[in-house]
Formats: C-alpha cells, sequence, structure tokens
C-alpha cells in the first residue's frame, strides 16, 4: 500500500482494530479431516512434506489431524467465505471472465493435469476443466469453504467429473513437486505473506515444460466506486479505511514480472477494461461479494447501515454504472 496513512492499517503479520473486530465475530478456521497433512507456523504459513512416496500426501487421502490455518489464510477464509452469498450475482459477473481469460491463454491439451489455487467458485477451475476434457483432471483449492461448495455444485450442474475441489492452504499444499501441466492463481497471490515464496512455491509444483500463470489487477480497481466506497467507511469508521486491501499490493506489471522465479522468462499482458453495472446500487452487491466484504464485516449494523446509505447515496448523485477493471496477466513456461 502507498500513501500517507494516518490510522493503524492492517499487516499480514500484525493485528488492528479490523482484525479484533473480525476475531469477536467469526471463529478460528480449521482445515477439515479429508485434507493433506500439513504443518504451519501461525503467521508464515510454513509447511512441512511429507517423504516421497507417502500415500498421505496423494490428492484424497486423510490426514490423521485438523491443522490451523495460517492468520493471513483464515483472514480470506472470512472474507471470501461470507461474500460467497453474492458471487453468483450479476454485478459479480467479472469473476468468471478474467477466470475465463486466464485460461484463454494457456496452451491446455487433453488429458493435462491443471492446479487451481485460490479457486474460488470455479471462475478459473471450471473452463479449464472444459479445455482437457474427459482424460485430464483439475484440483481447485480454497480456503474458503462456501465458495468451494458454490464450485462443486457448478462442475455437478456441467456434468464435470474430471474436477475435484479441495479444502486447504494454497501457500502449503503439500502436493508433489512437478505434478501439474499447469499452475493458475487468479486475484490470489496478493493474500500471501510473501508473495514470492508463494510463487516460487506455484512454480514448484509445474512439471519441467508446463506452464505457471499469475492474474492479478491492475492499478484504479472499482474506481470511481472504489473512492466512495472508502469515504464511507471513514466516515464510518476511520481505523477501517484500507485496512484490508491486499488486491492493491501489486497492481504493475513489473511487480508481477518479479514474482517469477529467475528461471522463468514471464510474458506479461496488460488488460485495461471496464465492467458496466446495470444501475449505481448494484456496485453493492459487488461490495458484499468481494474482499471489501471483510471492511463492513468488521462494522458494527448501524455503521454498516450509514456505509450503505452513504456510498448509494454518492454513487446515485453521480450516476456511476460503469467501474474500473484492469487485469495483469502473467504466464510463464518452465524450461524442459
Amino acid at each position: 500500500m502507498s500513501g500517507l496513512v494516518l490510522v493503524p492499517t492492517l499487516t499480514f503479520a500484525g493485528v488492528t482494530t479490523f482484525e479484533r473486530a473480525l476475531r469477536n465475530r467469526v471463529e478460528d478456521v480449521r482445515l477439515p479431516g479429508r485434507i493433506n497433512r500439513i504443518r504451519q507456523d501461525r503467521l508464515g504459513g510454513n509447511c512441512q512434506r511429507g517423504l516421497p512416496g507417502d500415500d498421505r500426501w496423494q490428492a484424497g487421502r486423510p490426514m490423521e489431524e485438523d491443522q490451523p490455518l495460517s492468520e493471513p489464510a483464515r483472514r480470506a477464509a472470512r472474507a471470501y467465505g461470507a461474500a460467497a452469498d453474492h458471487y453468483s450475482l450479476a454485478a459479480l459477473g467479472f469473476w468468471d471472465r478474467f477466470g475465463g481469460a486466464t485460461v484463454a491463454r494457456l496452451p491446455l491439451a487433453a488429458g493435462d493435469r491443471v492446479l487451481d489455487l485460490c479457486c474460488g467458485a470455479g471462475a478459473s477451475a471450471i473452463p479449464a476443466a472444459r479445455a482437457v476434457g474427459p482424460a485430464g483432471h483439475v484440483l481447485g483449492i480454497d480456503v474458503a469453504e462456501p465458495l468451494l461448495e458454490l464450485a462443486r455444485a457448478r462442475a455437478a450442474r456441467e456434468g464435470l467429473a474430471n474436477i475435484e475441489f479441495r479444502y486447504s492452504d494454497a501457500t502449503c499444499t503439500g502436493l508433489p513437486g512437478g505434478g501439474f501441466d499447469a499452475v493458475v492463481c487468479v486475484f490470489g497471490v496478493f493474500f500471501a505473506p510473501d508473495m514470492p515464496a508463494f510463487a516460487a512455491e506455484m512454480w514448484r509444483l509445474v512439471r519441467p515444460g508446463g506452464v505457471l500463470a499469475i492474474t492479478t489487477w491492475g492499478p484504479g480497481l472499482f474506481e470511481p466506486a472504489n473512492s466512495c466506497f472508502w469515504e464511507a467507511v471513514g466516515q464510518a469508521e476511520p481505523t477501517l479505511v484500507r485496512a484490508f486491501n491486499p488486491w492493491d499490493e501489486i497492481t504493475a506489471p513489473a511487480a508481477l514480472a518479479s514474482l517469477f522465479p529467475h528461471a522463468a522468462e514471464p510474458a506479461i499482458v496488460t488488460a485495461p477494461g471496464q465492467h458496466h453495472l446495470d444501475r449505481p446500487d448494484s456496485f453493492w452487491d459487488i461490495v458484499l461479494g468481494s474482499g471489501y466484504r471483510a471492511t463492513i464485516d468488521a462494522l458494527s449494523r448501524d455503521q454498516r447501515d450509514q456505509v450503505r446509505q452513504r456510498l448509494l447515496g454518492q454513487l446515485r448523485s453521480r450516476n456511476i454504472t460503469t467501474v474500473r477493471t484492469d487485469v495483469i496477466f502473467g504466464t510463464a513456461k518452465r524450461p524442459e
């Protein structure tokens, strides 16, 4: 984050008013027993992998005990688990649009194996499953179980039997190295406390000759409505202004390129864009169906009502029905 900030902001390693408010509302999230064994420290998300050939590390095998998620993963799980109730609304159509656009840039072939990290409701995993066909396989991983439920339901409706969605910390899957023809992460890398380390872990999972794809937002996401939102939040609770907006941490092509390992030669493509709303009030659906939800859920009921009224008042008075959605696509092929 940049710029002068006069109040404490949330850092992935620290605790502020924002985090305390969320902790008062939501219990700790733990990995269910059906997931591979993961050992993590409290904040860093470090893990220890099983020995090669240990079948406990294979997909679908149970682990012996539940393990807590890292702190950054818990924050993401809370925010996007709550946002799941709005993910399918028309105003949130950008999730599918950019998930599909990321997959369309990959040289996927029938029979390929794809790993989608921070897969959400399947915006990129579903089109990947279509692309690799019945002989291929897609594994989607996310910490927001409500989003995974949406993804599983969608795959079932489409009759896709070649896709699996698993609840786990994407930064520490414990999966064997070099096991995937493509590893994808759309709008998820910025949730990691150490983005280069997360990108290196993704690279480890790509087979020689395979491809890594990381997609992030560009600058000015959802402007001009974004500024109206934070202004309304500031009037209700100043300590929450931009206290949770990790998507703004990496919005430049050079910054995305720097995440790829030195062995990679990433192709970086910027795609300026706009997202159209049927009416100004529809931006509230985006608020409740995106990372903004973390801020809303940290407010009291009265404060939430104040934010909504002030925000919609501004949007209506300016008749804002178009918001900025610039995207940066990064891809790199792992040397043979």
